[in-house]
């Protein structure tokens, strides 16, 4: 993600084909190339953002949301952290809250902070919603999200509370792209009338991007980029500029997928996976309409997110993806080269990681699913 030159008066604030990927192992010996240390503790953390340096040293400050509802500004160097107010009321249930967090690329300039989350319509109905603020740091103890309008609504409203997704991510053309999942309910992936199962291209304001590839269809489908796909927990830019999105199978079947414009990813009509009752799902296959993932796993891992490594900490690792798994409980390394993916190294974690994010420096942090900040760093 873009991080730009924030401004002096933040220095001073609280400084291949997919079935050839079906067989293919990582590593998984046990050996880390990284040491872990803990940084901060919280409730339920779902995702951070790093605001953007202000030169050397650097601010070292960032964003975590914990999915009940509270947001925090954190100072990584020493785990010290306050809570930020003005934050929307959300719905908390099952695998609902407040979800993503990502600082606009002009942050300098506009001190402009995206947050995605759930709410309650009518009937007691759910669906996410992503809207910005401005970040007030004008008083260091007590830091503020103010004006927060929302830009963006999941349509339509269902019920259940699962497969919300809301992940951000900001391309390198400027435009803000979202993933919106199919809520459980399996058929709106692939229906044209609702946004649900979808990865949205849209402007800084939440209308629907210029060239999008149903534009011409007008309404709520102008909003598309992809269609047909299940629970997107994690978009990511490579330094190339593809888009990369991971995402939540059902009995298997989870994936890794190269995003291209105008492609259907087949939910729920193919996935290597299976129903959860044991039914069977066609698997993606040559011919069949649908745009295989470059890399899937089977048992599930549960990806919680995605994060393409550009730092030099790990230089091994540069322009590689990095996948946290719930139920898999580890850290995976998924080799990239342009267009292909193969799976590299998986490290046993011993918890559920909900995120991975990378520092200004190059470090790599995790978020663990029950409440630790982790920071890595590499074996000297």
């Amino acid at each position: 993600m873009s991080r730009n030159i924030l401004q002096a008066t933040l220095a001073a604030v609280l400084v291949a084909a997919c079935q050839s990927n079906s067989s293919a192992q990582p590593k998984t010996d046990g050996t880390r190339p990284f040491t872990v240390a803990e940084v901060a503790k919280f409730s339920t953390p779902w995702a951070m953002d790093f605001l953007p340096g202000s030169g050397v040293p650097l601010t070292n400050l960032a964003l975590v949301t914990e999915k009940e509802g509270k947001l925090w500004l954190v100072d990584v160097r020493d785990g010290g952290r306050r809570e930020v107010s003005g934050v929307p009321t959300t719905h908390v249930a099952g695998q609902g809250g407040l979800g993503d967090v990502v600082v606009h690329p002009d942050f300098a300039g506009n001190r402009r902070v995206y947050l995605s989350y759930v709410e309650q319509g009518e009937g007691g109905n759910t669906g996410a919603v992503l809207g910005y603020g401005t970040l007030d740091l004008s008083d260091t103890a007590k830091p503020a999200i103010r004006d927060f309008k929302i830009i963006w609504r999941q349509q339509p409203k269902l019920d259940g509370n699962g497969h919300f997704s809301h992940r951000v991510a900001f391309g390198p053309d400027g435009f803000l792209y979202l993933t919106s999942g199919e809520r459980q309910h399996f058929d709106p992936a692939q229906d044209m009338s609702g946004n649900l199962g979808k990865v949205l291209r849209l402007t800084a304001e939440g209308a629907p991007a210029p060239g999008n590839p149903w534009a011409s269809r007008g309404g709520i489908a102008a909003q598309f980029w992809t269609i047909g796909h299940r629970n997107l927990l994690g978009i990511a830019f490579a330094p190339d500029g593809r888009l990369w999105e991971t995402e939540m199978g059902p009995k298997g079947g989870d994936e890794l997928n190269l995003i291209v414009p105008g492609r259907n990813y087949g939910w729920p009509r193919a996935s290597n996976g299976s129903h959860y009752d044991g039914r069977n799902i066609p698997d993606h296959k040559p011919g069949d309409g649908f745009e295989p993932p470059k890399v899937w796993w089977n048992p599930s891992i549960s990806p919680g997110g995605l994060m393409i490594y550009t730092g030099d900490q790990f230089p091994a690792w540069k322009g590689d993806a990095l996948i946290p798994a719930l139920s898999g409980e580890a850290l995976i390394r998924v080799d990239i080269d342009g267009d292909k993916a193969a799976k590299a190294d998986q490290w046993a974690m011993g918890e559920r990681i909900r995120t991975v994010e990378q520092g200004p420096n190059g470090s790599v942090y995790l978020l663990e699913d029950e409440g630790r900040l982790l920071r890595l760093d590499p074996v000297k």
